[in-house]
């Protein structure tokens, strides 16, 4: 298979890989919605984070309008308020929980009341009509209001002072102006100074949709009729009533019993689509590790000043669960947590029509796992874009494009590259070494050290087999190229006498032992057991250890790493997120074909841990960290005193498979490849391989552009700078060479580029 098919125009779609329930279960791992726990310990809601950071900020304003949401009248609830939330601050585990009733008492009293509702407000149709006074009949008056109810308040009092003094006597003169004139400032009709009975109640039941009642004319009333709490109705008279054993009781009371009222006035059972109404448990993770636990400021008896609830509010935690979006490039680069982003990407899999715009973030993860290791509830983002990917694929709505280079890559690892011999003077072979593709790509020379010293050193004799594990076509969600790659290694591996294979890569090491029958080792616990090679020898200043995202959870080849690196003296720095938390290079998951932006970003996530050279037992991280400019080293590198130095383009990493393979046949195997040699003289400017590069663009493509010129004679000339432009479709892509001739077979390519796009010459 020399080029791999585009999707075409007409889809055939087929059973999706996984369902909305499977994606709803996973999506409930991630507890980043979750309130947090003074949130969720507030019966009436309260968004105690966003009140606090408010508050925190000095904009009281803001803060009272959250306020105001949950507390009709907040100097009332300020002044009663049990705080509950207080119980449940975090800070309270490690010193002085916030003092957040003192700074809603603070708010309440400092902060610019809102003006109330528009002019325009559309009113409701139904009507509503309270009976008798106290403190919930007031706090019910302001949620209908807030609910826009056409609302009328029969009361004994004279007068609306009279009214608010019945309801709130606990208020200082102060708060009680503010609050009366906030009762003023509502949208309610008052009828005083009335004498509620039984008559008079039955008159009001035909004049209003819905009829509440306070506690105290229940109990005259209706003294027998059952009440239900929950709902906040007297069950068989069907009128709303609340009692009033404390401000939050009654203020929970009014919540609950506006609702019931919109239930009524749509003649709809009360029972039914209430949510989740009151206090409730929070599984938020918050991280305790950093906070500091700073004393409370003193309350004084007077309660906060502006100044001292804003110094106070300034201690909140912000408690949000972030472990992995602190910790993953991938997360912070889209700004949207786990959950939220694998309902986006599920939703983009159901597309048949139309663009899929999450395709771009669904390849850019890497898939290492990181987020499941870091997440206090193992949520795996690798295993929502996988099978995502592989979702995609099977209902060919996966392009090709960000994968297509590294899918090919792969095949020329399993074609023109690959080799498989046992050592000579063996049939068949105790073990292969398979050092993976990207070290033969970036580092041949330590790849044929390695091979020649297992070779010495191990007996039943030592096969070597340069390919790809198929990692690749997993990543890209290609599983039927996958399995076509199991099928072609494990004829190969048979052919050598089915060895122990000792994998070069901790991905190898990973993707080969999914493989059933196969016995993987890493050639880190084979130098182990055998001892370092002559030479070895570890860097001379302290140095970092990544870990590979191919390691992640193999235990046992992290302790074989540092214990190899102990015996070659290297003295190792401790970083931040190593081991099983450590983060991607940038290279796997193919994400830095997909997405070079975030690969870049990946990148400088790993290498932001330290300011020293960097030591990795993955060549594709030594490469992307060379790459970033850092000094790096492979493991094996050190073992063996070879230095791959400056990374390779994408062009020498194929020259150096080759290269690799013909050395090693014709000075092992004693077997010779035939060589293509041009018929014409190239060279590039360094521009040119710059853009090369960075477009993915080979040398081989270049070359049968070039070829195809020769034979066409087919250019367009650019009378700017009279450089030459050609082009020619190679597999899904037309690529574009720009060049100067310096006679008949001489060119130098100054310029490359590449496209999808199909160009036709038409005639007439």
């Amino acid at each position: 298979m020399s080029q791999i098919q585009e999707r075409g125009s007409t889809h055939v779609y087929k059973v999706n890989k996984i369902s909305k329930e499977e994606m709803d279960s996973m999506v409930a791992r991630c507890v980043y919605e979750e309130p947090p726990f003074c949130n969720a310990a507030c019966p009436l809601k309260l968004d105690t984070r966003a009140f606090l950071k408010a508050a925190a900020d000095g904009d009281f304003k803001k803060a009272l309008g959250l306020y105001e949401k949950i507390a009709p009248f907040p100097l009332v609830l300020a002044a009663g308020c049990e705080a509950p939330c207080e119980g449940k601050c975090r800070l309270g585990e490690i010193g002085d929980a916030i003092a957040i009733r003192a700074i809603e008492a603070a708010v309440a009293r400092y902060g610019e009341a809102s003006r109330g509702g528009s002019v325009f407000r559309m009113k409701k149709r139904k009507t509503v009509a309270i009976l008798g006074s106290g403190l919930f009949p007031l706090l019910l008056a302001g949620e209908l209001e807030k609910k826009a109810y056409p609302l009328t308040v029969f009361c004994e009092q004279a007068d609306p002072e009279a009214f608010l003094r019945c309801a709130a006597p606990f208020l200082d003169e102060e708060a009680f102006a503010l609050e009366l004139k906030r009762l003023r400032g509502k949208d309610i009709q008052f009828e005083f100074s009335r004498a509620i009975d039984r008559a008079f109640l039955e008159d009001k039941r035909t004049a209003f949709d819905v009829l509440c009642i306070s506690d105290t004319v229940r109990s005259l009333l209706f003294p027998n009729s059952p009440v239900i709490p929950e709902l906040m109705l007297c069950e068989a008279e069907q009128l709303v009533c609340g009692g009033e054993e404390s401000v939050m009781d009654a203020a929970f009371g009014a919540k609950k019993a506006a609702l019931t009222v919109d239930r009524l006035a749509q003649k709809l059972d009360p029972r039914n689509t209430r949510g989740q109404e009151g206090a409730c448990e929070s599984e938020l993770y918050t991280d305790l590790s950093e906070a500091k636990a700073l004393r409370r400021v003193e309350i004084p008896d007077s309660g906060y000043s502006p100044e001292q609830a804003q110094k106070e509010a300034k201690r909140c935690l912000q408690c949000r669960c972030e472990e992995c979006m602190k910790s993953c490039a991938y997360l912070q680069h889209y700004k949207k947590y786990p959950g939220l982003l694998s309902r986006e990407i599920y939703n983009n899999t159901q597309i048949i029509m139309g663009d899929h715009q999450l395709n771009k973030p669904m390849n850019a993860c890497s898939l290492c796992g990181q987020c499941s290791v870091v997440c206090p509830r193992g949520f795996d983002m690798a295993q929502v874009c996988h099978i995502a990917r592989r979702n995609m694929v099977s209902t060919d709505k996966m392009p090709l494009a960000p994968h297509e280079f590294a899918l090919m890559d792969m095949l020329f690892s399993n074609n023109e590259a690959f080799l498989a011999r046992p050592q000579p003077g063996y049939e068949r072979c105790r073990y292969v070494f398979f050092p993976g593709c990207q070290a033969s790509a970036i580092a041949p020379e330590t790849v044929r050290a390695a091979y020649e010293d297992l070779c010495a050193r191990l007996e039943g004799g030592v096969a070597l087999m340069l390919g790809c594990c198929g990692a690749i076509c997993d990543w890209a969600g290609r599983y039927e190229m996958e399995a076509q790659t199991r099928e072609f290694l494990g004829r190969e591996l048979a052919r050598l006498g089915d060895p122990i294979v000792i994998a070069g890569c901790p991905t190898c090491k990973k993707e080969l032992s999914t493989h059933e029958g196969l016995t993987i080792k890493g050639i880190w616990d084979v130098l182990l057991e055998l001892g370092l090679p002559k030479g070895a020898r570890g860097l001379d200043r302290p140095a970092a250890l990544h870990d590979s995202c191919g390691a992640r959870g193999d235990k046992e080849t992290q302790t074989a790493i540092r214990t190899l690196a102990a015996q070659l003296g290297c003295e190792l720095i401790d970083t931040p997120y190593s081991g099983d938390r450590s983060p991607c290079c940038g290279y796997g998951g193919l994400a830095a074909y997909a997405n070079r932006e975030v690969a870049a970003e990946m990148t400088e996530k790993c290498l932001e841990r330290a300011d020293a050279p960097y030591i990795t037992y993955c060549m594709a991280c030594r490469d992307r960290f060379a790459r970033q400019g850092r000094e790096s080293r492979h493991l094996l590198e050190l073992c063996y005193g070879t230095d791959a130095g400056a990374p390779p383009d994408i062009s020498e990493k194929r020259r150096n498979r080759l290269v690799l393979k013909k050395e090693l046949l014709h000075e092992l195997w004693h077997e010779e490849t035939a060589e293509m040699k041009l018929d014409f003289e190239l060279n590039y400017t360094d521009e040119a391989r710059r853009m090369m590069d960075d477009r993915m663009i080979l040398t081989d493509d270049v070359i049968a552009v070039l070829q195809d010129f020769r034979q066409t004679g087919e250019a367009v000339l650019d009378a700017e700078d009279g450089l030459l432009v050609a082009r020619r479709r190679v597999g899904n892509a037309t690529f574009w060479v720009k060049f100067s001739r310096e006679g008949e077979d001489s060119f130098t390519v100054h310029r490359a580029y590449s496209h999808r796009m199909r160009v036709e010459k038409r005639e007439g």
